[in-house]
């Protein structure tokens, strides 16, 4: 997998979250790791096909994902992570995966993705068809998302 491809996906949150109204943005390292993440909160997964196959996982622990969607709904207080919270983080994984999609057709790829699927609890483990999966975490106004990118 190209590390340009990659990029696309994480710049697209640094294009897409300050059109959100956030501002400090910081990626980390990329790392590459074996075929599970493991999750303590909500995690976001969305499948990738067309000239490139996989999925591009996000994850974040409830308490972020609280915080981002407050900002999503412009400040209203997000006490718990009810459907309308849930909501918010979906349409924005939404928006990150379409964003680094576009750019990849800009480039010739051809890509299509499906709706995200949200899954939450205290602990789990989500497994790939890949051998590898390349990650990083972007911080958000010191907010952590993690951006895992699993393709054939």
């Amino acid at each position: 997998m190209s590390s340009k491809i990659i990029k696309h996906f994480l710049n697209s949150v640094l294009d897409i979250m300050p059109q959100l109204g956030f501002s400090n943005i910081e990626k980390k390292d990329i790392l590459v790791k074996e075929s599970s993440i493991k999750v303590h909160g909500v995690m976001l997964n969305l499948g990738v096909v067309g000239d490139m196959k996989g999925n591009v996982i996000y994850s974040m622990s409830e308490n972020d994902a609280k915080k981002i969607a407050s900002k999503m709904m412009m400040g209203m207080p997000v006490l718990e992570f009810d459907d309308m919270a849930q909501s918010a983080i979906s349409e924005l994984s939404n928006m990150l995966t379409a964003k680094a999609s576009i750019n990849l057709e800009k480039e010739g790829i051809n890509t299509n993705i499906s709706t995200p699927t949200l899954t939450y609890g205290s602990d789990f483990e989500v497994k790939t068809n890949t051998d590898k999966i390349i990650a990083s975490e972007v911080l958000v106004d010191d907010i952590s998302i993690k951006v895992n990118i699993a393709f054939e």
